[in-house]
Protein backbone atom coordinates (compact mmCIF):
# COMPACT_ATOMS: atom_id res chain seq x y z
CA UNK A 1 0.00 0.00 0.00
CA UNK A 2 3.01 2.23 0.79
CA UNK A 3 6.51 2.77 -0.21
CA UNK A 4 9.56 4.11 1.99
CA UNK A 5 12.63 5.23 0.68
CA UNK A 6 14.96 2.11 1.23
CA UNK A 7 12.36 0.59 -0.96
CA UNK A 8 12.95 3.20 -3.54
CA UNK A 9 16.67 2.77 -3.07
CA UNK A 10 16.92 -0.66 -3.40
CA UNK A 11 15.38 -0.42 -7.08
CA UNK A 12 19.17 0.59 -8.37
CA UNK A 13 19.86 -3.03 -9.06
CA UNK A 14 16.58 -3.43 -10.96
CA UNK A 15 17.50 -0.40 -12.92
CA UNK A 16 20.63 -1.60 -14.46
CA UNK A 17 20.33 -2.25 -17.98
CA UNK A 18 17.78 0.77 -18.25
CA UNK A 19 17.88 3.54 -20.56
CA UNK A 20 15.91 6.42 -21.52
CA UNK A 21 19.06 8.19 -23.57
CA UNK A 22 20.76 4.78 -25.34
CA UNK A 23 18.95 4.63 -28.77
CA UNK A 24 15.93 2.16 -28.20
CA UNK A 25 14.88 -0.64 -30.23
CA UNK A 26 12.23 -1.07 -32.93
CA UNK A 27 10.28 -2.62 -29.89
CA UNK A 28 10.55 0.29 -27.47
CA UNK A 29 7.99 2.71 -26.89
CA UNK A 30 10.40 5.56 -27.76
CA UNK A 31 10.85 4.60 -30.57
CA UNK A 32 8.59 5.76 -34.32
CA UNK A 33 8.62 8.76 -35.94
CA UNK A 34 10.68 11.97 -34.79
CA UNK A 35 7.59 13.42 -32.99
CA UNK A 36 7.86 10.70 -30.31
CA UNK A 37 11.49 9.66 -30.54
CA UNK A 38 13.90 11.13 -27.52
CA UNK A 39 16.65 13.84 -28.65
CA UNK A 40 18.95 12.15 -26.42
CA UNK A 41 21.74 14.32 -24.87
CA UNK A 42 22.45 17.29 -26.66
CA UNK A 43 25.66 18.72 -28.52
CA UNK A 44 28.49 21.17 -27.30
CA UNK A 45 30.52 22.79 -30.30
CA UNK A 46 34.26 21.89 -29.89
CA UNK A 47 36.08 23.33 -32.82
CA UNK A 48 36.35 23.64 -36.88
CA UNK A 49 38.89 21.39 -38.34
CA UNK A 50 39.81 19.50 -41.94
CA UNK A 51 37.19 16.82 -43.12
CA UNK A 52 38.87 13.64 -41.91
CA UNK A 53 37.61 10.72 -43.72
CA UNK A 54 34.66 9.29 -41.74
CA UNK A 55 33.45 12.10 -40.16
CA UNK A 56 29.63 12.95 -40.82
CA UNK A 57 28.81 15.46 -43.86
CA UNK A 58 26.20 16.76 -42.29
CA UNK A 59 28.73 18.97 -40.14
CA UNK A 60 31.26 20.35 -42.88
CA UNK A 61 31.01 24.21 -42.63
CA UNK A 62 30.45 25.46 -46.14
CA UNK A 63 31.28 28.93 -45.87
CA UNK A 64 34.42 28.24 -43.88
CA UNK A 65 35.54 25.35 -46.40
CA UNK A 66 34.57 28.05 -49.31
CA UNK A 67 36.73 30.45 -48.15
CA UNK A 68 39.76 28.30 -47.12
CA UNK A 69 39.39 25.94 -50.36
CA UNK A 70 39.79 22.52 -48.36
CA UNK A 71 36.19 20.85 -46.79
CA UNK A 72 35.91 21.79 -42.85
CA UNK A 73 33.83 20.57 -40.22
CA UNK A 74 32.12 21.89 -37.14
CA UNK A 75 33.26 19.43 -34.46
CA UNK A 76 31.06 18.96 -31.66
CA UNK A 77 31.64 16.84 -28.39
CA UNK A 78 28.31 14.94 -26.34
CA UNK A 79 27.78 16.66 -23.46
CA UNK A 80 28.62 15.11 -20.33
CA UNK A 81 24.99 15.12 -18.77
CA UNK A 82 21.73 16.68 -18.89
CA UNK A 83 18.93 16.92 -15.69
CA UNK A 84 16.77 14.39 -15.61
CA UNK A 85 13.38 15.33 -13.36
CA UNK A 86 10.50 12.97 -12.73
CA UNK A 87 7.26 14.43 -11.89
CA UNK A 88 5.61 12.53 -9.90
CA UNK A 89 1.96 12.14 -8.96
CA UNK A 90 1.02 11.38 -5.16
CA UNK A 91 -2.75 12.76 -5.22
CA UNK A 92 -6.07 11.59 -3.67
CA UNK A 93 -7.12 9.45 -6.85
CA UNK A 94 -3.94 7.93 -6.72
CA UNK A 95 -4.30 6.44 -3.74
CA UNK A 96 -6.34 3.27 -5.21
CA UNK A 97 -5.59 0.20 -6.69
CA UNK A 98 -7.71 -3.34 -6.70
CA UNK A 99 -4.66 -5.63 -7.29
CA UNK A 100 -0.98 -5.49 -6.77
CA UNK A 101 -0.34 -2.36 -5.84
CA UNK A 102 -1.75 1.35 -5.75
CA UNK A 103 -1.30 3.56 -8.48
CA UNK A 104 0.51 5.83 -5.96
CA UNK A 105 2.38 3.01 -5.30
CA UNK A 106 3.89 2.04 -9.32
CA UNK A 107 4.29 5.96 -9.71
CA UNK A 108 6.64 6.34 -6.43
CA UNK A 109 7.98 2.82 -8.37
CA UNK A 110 8.64 4.23 -12.06
CA UNK A 111 10.16 7.41 -10.18
CA UNK A 112 12.80 5.36 -8.71
CA UNK A 113 14.09 3.72 -11.97
CA UNK A 114 13.99 6.88 -13.81
CA UNK A 115 16.28 8.80 -11.46
CA UNK A 116 18.33 5.40 -10.95
CA UNK A 117 18.38 5.38 -15.00
CA UNK A 118 19.70 8.93 -15.26
CA UNK A 119 22.29 8.53 -12.25
CA UNK A 120 23.67 5.51 -13.79
CA UNK A 121 24.00 7.57 -17.18
CA UNK A 122 26.12 10.33 -15.50
CA UNK A 123 22.94 12.43 -14.84
CA UNK A 124 21.99 15.28 -12.41
CA UNK A 125 18.74 13.70 -10.74
CA UNK A 126 15.59 16.15 -9.30
CA UNK A 127 12.13 15.76 -8.96
CA UNK A 128 8.68 17.83 -8.96
CA UNK A 129 6.20 15.93 -6.35
CA UNK A 130 3.06 16.67 -5.72
CA UNK A 131 -0.20 16.02 -3.64
CA UNK A 132 -3.36 17.90 -3.53
CA UNK A 133 -2.23 20.57 -1.02
CA UNK A 134 2.26 20.67 -2.07
CA UNK A 135 4.19 20.80 -4.86
CA UNK A 136 7.89 20.08 -3.71
CA UNK A 137 11.00 20.88 -6.08
CA UNK A 138 14.09 18.89 -5.81
CA UNK A 139 16.65 20.63 -7.87
CA UNK A 140 18.83 18.58 -9.87
CA UNK A 141 22.03 17.33 -9.02
CA UNK A 142 24.47 14.18 -9.25
CA UNK A 143 24.87 13.25 -5.71
CA UNK A 144 23.62 10.07 -4.01
CA UNK A 145 22.34 12.46 -1.17
CA UNK A 146 19.80 14.51 -3.53
CA UNK A 147 18.16 11.39 -4.30
CA UNK A 148 17.93 10.42 -0.47
CA UNK A 149 16.24 13.83 -0.13
CA UNK A 150 14.26 13.11 -3.33
CA UNK A 151 12.94 9.56 -2.48
CA UNK A 152 12.73 10.96 1.12
CA UNK A 153 10.34 13.59 0.49
CA UNK A 154 8.65 11.24 -2.29
CA UNK A 155 7.96 8.41 0.47
CA UNK A 156 6.61 11.17 2.54
CA UNK A 157 3.90 12.05 0.39
CA UNK A 158 3.11 8.41 -0.07
CA UNK A 159 2.03 7.81 3.34
CA UNK A 160 0.48 10.57 4.26
CA UNK A 161 -2.20 9.31 1.57
CA UNK A 162 -4.67 7.46 3.65
CA UNK A 163 -8.93 6.73 3.06
CA UNK A 164 -10.03 8.57 6.17
CA UNK A 165 -8.49 11.49 5.07
CA UNK A 166 -10.53 15.04 4.20
CA UNK A 167 -8.45 15.94 1.35
CA UNK A 168 -10.20 15.63 -2.31
CA UNK A 169 -8.04 15.31 -4.82
CA UNK A 170 -7.07 18.71 -6.30
CA UNK A 171 -7.52 18.59 -10.56
CA UNK A 172 -5.55 21.99 -11.02
CA UNK A 173 -3.10 20.53 -9.24
CA UNK A 174 -1.37 18.51 -12.39
CA UNK A 175 -1.12 21.74 -14.27
CA UNK A 176 0.13 23.85 -11.53
CA UNK A 177 2.72 20.96 -11.10
CA UNK A 178 3.42 21.37 -14.48
CA UNK A 179 3.57 25.34 -14.85
CA UNK A 180 6.44 24.27 -11.80
CA UNK A 181 8.55 22.18 -13.89
CA UNK A 182 8.56 25.20 -16.67
CA UNK A 183 9.98 27.30 -14.24
CA UNK A 184 12.77 24.63 -12.92
CA UNK A 185 13.64 23.17 -16.81
CA UNK A 186 15.99 25.44 -19.04
CA UNK A 187 16.42 23.11 -21.86
CA UNK A 188 17.87 19.63 -23.26
CA UNK A 189 15.97 18.31 -19.54
CA UNK A 190 15.14 14.64 -19.33
CA UNK A 191 11.26 15.41 -17.98
CA UNK A 192 9.45 12.26 -17.13
CA UNK A 193 5.70 13.09 -15.88
CA UNK A 194 4.01 10.10 -13.93
CA UNK A 195 0.79 10.25 -13.28
CA UNK A 196 -3.14 9.00 -13.92
CA UNK A 197 -3.48 12.58 -15.62
CA UNK A 198 -6.57 13.11 -13.44
CA UNK A 199 -7.38 16.70 -14.56
CA UNK A 200 -5.65 16.47 -18.01
CA UNK A 201 -7.23 19.43 -20.01
CA UNK A 202 -6.69 21.59 -23.37
CA UNK A 203 -3.96 24.01 -20.82
CA UNK A 204 -2.16 20.87 -19.94
CA UNK A 205 -2.07 19.80 -23.52
CA UNK A 206 -0.20 23.34 -24.09
CA UNK A 207 2.02 22.65 -21.29
CA UNK A 208 3.43 19.58 -22.19
CA UNK A 209 4.17 21.30 -25.89
CA UNK A 210 5.81 23.84 -24.33
CA UNK A 211 8.12 21.77 -22.23
CA UNK A 212 8.84 19.07 -25.16
CA UNK A 213 9.72 22.37 -27.47
CA UNK A 214 13.34 22.59 -25.75
CA UNK A 215 12.97 19.11 -23.87
CA UNK A 216 12.87 15.55 -23.62
CA UNK A 217 9.55 14.90 -22.11
CA UNK A 218 7.94 11.09 -21.46
CA UNK A 219 4.55 10.20 -19.89
CA UNK A 220 4.06 7.51 -17.64
CA UNK A 221 0.29 7.01 -17.06
CA UNK A 222 -0.50 4.82 -14.54
CA UNK A 223 -3.82 3.15 -15.05
CA UNK A 224 -5.86 0.06 -12.42
CA UNK A 225 -7.39 -2.23 -14.83
CA UNK A 226 -10.65 -2.46 -13.00
CA UNK A 227 -12.28 0.24 -14.80
CA UNK A 228 -11.54 -1.73 -17.73
CA UNK A 229 -12.43 -5.12 -16.96
CA UNK A 230 -14.99 -4.75 -14.00
CA UNK A 231 -16.28 -7.53 -12.08
CA UNK A 232 -19.90 -8.92 -12.70
CA UNK A 233 -20.93 -10.74 -9.89
CA UNK A 234 -20.34 -8.64 -7.09
CA UNK A 235 -20.72 -4.98 -5.78
CA UNK A 236 -17.98 -2.45 -5.39
CA UNK A 237 -17.38 -0.17 -2.55
CA UNK A 238 -14.94 2.95 -3.51
CA UNK A 239 -14.31 5.92 -1.29
CA UNK A 240 -12.29 9.12 -1.55
CA UNK A 241 -11.38 10.61 1.94
CA UNK A 242 -14.59 10.24 4.74
CA UNK A 243 -17.55 9.43 2.14
CA UNK A 244 -18.20 5.74 0.89
CA UNK A 245 -20.10 4.90 -2.11
CA UNK A 246 -21.23 0.89 -2.93
CA UNK A 247 -21.62 0.47 -6.48
CA UNK A 248 -24.00 -2.01 -7.51
CA UNK A 249 -21.81 -2.94 -10.14
CA UNK A 250 -23.17 -6.61 -11.01
CA UNK A 251 -25.96 -4.69 -12.25
CA UNK A 252 -25.98 -3.92 -16.04
CA UNK A 253 -27.15 -0.44 -15.99
CA UNK A 254 -24.74 0.19 -13.46
CA UNK A 255 -21.97 -0.95 -14.49
CA UNK A 256 -21.93 -0.17 -18.09
CA UNK A 257 -22.09 3.41 -18.20
CA UNK A 258 -19.06 3.33 -15.34
CA UNK A 259 -16.95 1.59 -18.04
CA UNK A 260 -17.92 3.41 -20.51
CA UNK A 261 -17.54 6.52 -18.62
CA UNK A 262 -13.28 5.30 -17.18
CA UNK A 263 -12.25 3.47 -21.20
CA UNK A 264 -13.47 7.25 -22.64
CA UNK A 265 -11.54 8.70 -20.63
CA UNK A 266 -7.96 6.78 -20.89
CA UNK A 267 -8.64 7.00 -24.38
CA UNK A 268 -8.97 10.98 -24.07
CA UNK A 269 -5.56 11.24 -22.03
CA UNK A 270 -3.74 8.70 -24.25
CA UNK A 271 -5.25 11.37 -27.33
CA UNK A 272 -4.36 14.55 -25.14
CA UNK A 273 -0.59 12.95 -25.00
CA UNK A 274 -0.12 11.57 -28.67
CA UNK A 275 -1.43 15.18 -30.15
CA UNK A 276 1.28 16.94 -28.17
CA UNK A 277 3.91 15.00 -28.83
CA UNK A 278 5.23 13.36 -26.00
CA UNK A 279 5.59 9.52 -25.91
CA UNK A 280 3.54 7.63 -23.74
CA UNK A 281 4.42 4.41 -21.23
CA UNK A 282 1.01 3.07 -19.95
CA UNK A 283 1.80 0.99 -16.72
CA UNK A 284 -0.91 -1.33 -14.82
CA UNK A 285 -1.30 -1.74 -11.26
CA UNK A 286 -1.99 -5.11 -11.49
CA UNK A 287 1.83 -6.06 -12.92
CA UNK A 288 5.35 -5.91 -11.43
CA UNK A 289 6.71 -2.19 -12.20
CA UNK A 290 10.21 -3.18 -13.15
CA UNK A 291 8.96 -6.01 -16.06
CA UNK A 292 6.59 -3.79 -17.66
CA UNK A 293 9.11 -1.13 -17.42
CA UNK A 294 12.03 -3.19 -19.40
CA UNK A 295 8.93 -4.23 -21.62
CA UNK A 296 8.16 -0.76 -22.79
CA UNK A 297 11.40 0.31 -23.23
CA UNK A 298 12.24 -3.16 -24.96
CA UNK A 299 14.47 -4.40 -22.54
CA UNK A 300 14.98 -8.43 -21.63
CA UNK A 301 12.97 -9.13 -18.28
CA UNK A 302 15.66 -10.10 -15.83
CA UNK A 303 14.87 -12.55 -13.11
CA UNK A 304 14.81 -10.91 -9.64
CA UNK A 305 13.39 -14.23 -7.26
CA UNK A 306 10.65 -12.85 -4.65
CA UNK A 307 10.99 -9.39 -5.42
CA UNK A 308 7.33 -8.55 -6.74
CA UNK A 309 8.17 -5.41 -8.35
Amino acid sequence: MYVDAAHLAKLEFHARGLSFIAPPPVSSVLSGSHASRLRGRGLNFEEIRAYLPGDDVRHIDWKVSLRLGKPQIRAYTEERDRPLLVVVDQRMNMFFGSRRAFKSVVAAEVAALAVWMGFTAGDRVGGVLFNDSRIVRVRPLRSRSRIKVLFGALAGMNNALHADSEARTDYAQLNAALEGVLQLAGHDYLICIISDFAGANERTQRLLRQLSAHNDVVAAMIFDPLWQHMPEHRALVVSEGRLQVELRIEQERVRAPLSSLFSGRTAEVAELLRTSGVPLMALSTAEPTVGQVRRLLGQRARPAAGSGL
